[in-house]
């Protein structure tokens, strides 16, 4: 059976990956900073704030949902959307304690 390369990495590892990868679009960083603009949950259409297409922002939005940085919840034929509070604390703590790791306060390059 073969292998994935990313089963060759810490889980812990693997999961910060992860989670920093829902930031790796400006789509995506808008998207949350919009909802946490918002400070509650809004109904509508996101795509209308940004500069992409339905399909691309509904695309971008099911990408932080899977991630759980985002709640949906679909009332009649809208979604409410906001952010998943205790999964952004986690985000906050993964990406400090990941920096702190990279301590660069002694590091001399050669």
């Amino acid at each position: 059976m073969v292998q994935s390369k990313i089963d060759l990495f810490d889980k812990k590892l693997t999961e910060q990956a992860r989670l920093f990868k829902a930031l790796s679009h400006p789509a995506r960083l808008q998207i949350l900073q919009f909802l946490a603009q918002s400070e509650s949950c809004i109904t509508g259409d996101i795509s209308e704030e940004l500069p992409l297409g339905r399909t691309t922002v509904n695309q971008h939005i099911s990408d932080l949902k899977a991630i759980g940085l985002i709640q949906g919840h679909t009332e009649g034929v809208k979604t409410n959307y906001c952010l998943n509070p205790e999964k952004v604390e986690e985000l906050k703590n993964a990406l400090l304690l990941f920096l702190n790791n990279l301590d660069t306060q002694n590091y001399k390059c050669k």
